[in-house]
C-alpha cells in the first residue's frame, strides 16, 4: 500500500451478486469496519416513497435530503431514528431505488457522507461506483460479479425464505432492468474500476468469495 492509497477496500458490482454480504464477513475477516452505501440509498428510497414524492419535485426533494437522517449500527440501518434494516429490502423499495440512486443530487448528497465516513480508513464498502467515485484511492478494489441467471436464484431463495411470493422469472427480469439501468445511467454507472481485480461468484461459495478478497488485500498490503 503506497502512502497515498486509503486503508479501505471497495467491492463493486451489479444487482444480487452479493456485495454486502461478502463485505461484511470480509470486514469480519480482517477486524475492519463496514459500510453499507447500498442500504443508504435504499433508505432514501424508502424515505421518498413513504412520503409519495416524485423526483420531478425538486423542491421537495431537497427539503428530503435536507432532513435525511441517517444512521449505521453494525448490520442495521436507520432512518430518523427508525431501524428500516428489513423494510428497505422490500419489492417496493427494490424498484424504486434505481431511479433514486441514479438521481445526481441524490448521489451527491450520500457521496459526501460516505467520504466524510470512509476518510477514517480500515472500512469495507460495497456499492457500484465506490471504486471508480466514491473512493477512487481505495488501497484494494474489487468488482464482483455472477451470471444474471446465478444472482436471480440467491435472490429468489432470500425472498422466499422471507414469505414473499415471487416468481423466478419476474426477480430475473428485475435484474435484469437494474442491470440495464445501472450501467447505462449518466451520473457514476457501474463499471470495474481501473486496478480492480474482477471476481466472478457464480460457481464459488461465500466462503471462497471472501478468501479471495482478503488474499488480494493481504497481496497488496
Amino acid at each position: 500500500m503506497t502512502v497515498s492509497e486509503l486503508p479501505l477496500i471497495a467491492i463493486d458490482g451489479p444487482s444480487g451478486v452479493g456485495k454486502s454480504t461478502t463485505a461484511r464477513r470480509v470486514a469480519s475477516r480482517l477486524g475492519w469496519q463496514y459500510l453499507d452505501t447500498g442500504a443508504m440509498y435504499r433508505a432514501v428510497a424508502l424515505a421518498v416513497h413513504r412520503a409519495g414524492l416524485e423526483l420531478g419535485d425538486r423542491p421537495a426533494l431537497e427539503r428530503l435530503l435536507a432532513g435525511l437522517a441517517l444512521a449505521q449500527e453494525g448490520t442495521h440501518i436507520f432512518l430518523g431514528g427508525e431501524d428500516v434494516s428489513e423494510a428497505i429490502r422490500s419489492l417496493e423499495v427494490t424498484r424504486r431505488v434505481t431511479p433514486v440512486s441514479a438521481d445526481a443530487r441524490v448521489r451527491e448528497v450520500l457521496v459526501e457522507q460516505q467520504r466524510h465516513v470512509g476518510a477514517t480508513g480500515r472500512w469495507v464498502v460495497d456499492g457500484r461506483d465506490i471504486g471508480t467515485v466514491v473512493f477512487p484511492g481505495a488501497c484494494c478494489k474489487v468488482f464482483l460479479t455472477a451470471s444474471p441467471e446465478a444472482r436471480a436464484r440467491r435472490r429468489f431463495l432470500e425472498l422466499q425464505a422471507k414469505g414473499a411470493v415471487v416468481a423466478f422469472e419476474e426477480v430475473l427480469e428485475d435484474l435484469r432492468r437494474r442491470d440495464e439501468a445501472d450501467t447505462t445511467r449518466a451520473v457514476a454507472p457501474l463499471r470495474k474500476a481501473d486496478g480492480a481485480v474482477e471476481l466472478d461468484s457464480s460457481d464459488l461459495t461465500l466462503d471462497e468469495v471472501v478468501d479471495r478478497i482478503v488474499g488480494a488485500h493481504l497481496a497488496h498490503a
